[in-house]
């Protein structure tokens, strides 16, 4: 194992003006990126990084391993079969497994909603790392050719089902006495039966959408800067003569 001194000359010649915390002479450090949680990188002027936000970073970080250890142990409830449309007709909620034990669905609530639309956006670039342990599913009270379309024109690769705003979204919603309200489920299967294990909703600042919390380290949130669908802005004269853009 290598010193303390040692490894800070490593951490200053790869990373530049590093401050570090206790290493601790039980820890086991093989590389570099085994001190990433114990390193604060300084950019600026030397200084440390607010102690008072490092602390409730840290007490955040145990709060999520605590509910993680919860959503481990949660055995969830009994649910129906519910169905579903798609672009193929019927499909219930127990084919929407496919040929893995684990099923998420992602409530969505349709193409009207900027906030639905950017967590799906973001959910959708790691949606194949997903893929390879459990079925995934975005589900919305459009209807399939609607889901479809605009599916496309965002280069969403989910599977997609309506629930048309039915049973499904009222009684399976994430956020009670809301029926069309987004966020996820986690739905498993045992001995032929679908249990609901758990779920959670989305919104500004949770855990499921990573631009919140990088756009609050420059100081902003959701009350000062807000999704849309794109970003294109009309100049002022367009080289095709601008016929019948809209």
């Amino acid at each position: 194992m290598q010193s303390e001194s040692s490894v800070a000359q490593r951490v200053q010649k790869l990373r530049g003006l590093v401050s570090m915390r206790t290493v601790s002479k039980n820890d086991s450090i093989h590389h570099i990126d085994d001190l990433a949680p114990m390193i604060q990188i300084k950019f600026s002027l030397g200084h440390f990084m607010n102690p008072k936000i490092r602390a409730k970073e840290e007490e955040l970080y145990n709060l999520v391993k605590e509910i993680e250890a919860l959503r481990m142990a949660h055995q969830g409830e009994e649910v129906p079969d519910y169905e579903f449309t798609n672009l193929h007709g019927n499909i219930k909620l127990s084919e929407m497994f496919g040929d893995k034990s684990g099923l998420f669905v992602i409530h969505n609530m349709g193409q009207g909603c900027r906030y639905c639309t950017l967590w799906a956006d973001g959910i959708n670039a790691f949606l194949q790392h997903l893929e390879t342990e459990f079925s995934v599913f975005l589900v919305s009270k459009d209807d399939p050719a609607t889901q479809r379309t605009f599916a496309n024109e965002r280069g969403w690769r989910f599977q997609l089902a309506s629930h048309d705003g039915e049973s499904y979204a009222i009684e399976q919603s994430v956020e009670e006495g809301e029926d069309n309200y987004p966020g996820i489920s986690y739905f498993v299967k045992r001995d032929e039966k679908i249990f609901k294990k758990n779920n959670a909703t989305f919104g500004p600042g949770d855990a499921f959408c990573s631009l919140w919390h990088i756009l609050s380290l420059s100081g902003r949130n959701e009350e000062d800067w807000f999704p849309q669908f794109n970003y294109w802005k009309r100049p002022e004269s367009l080289d095709d003569g601008g016929r019948n853009v809209e």
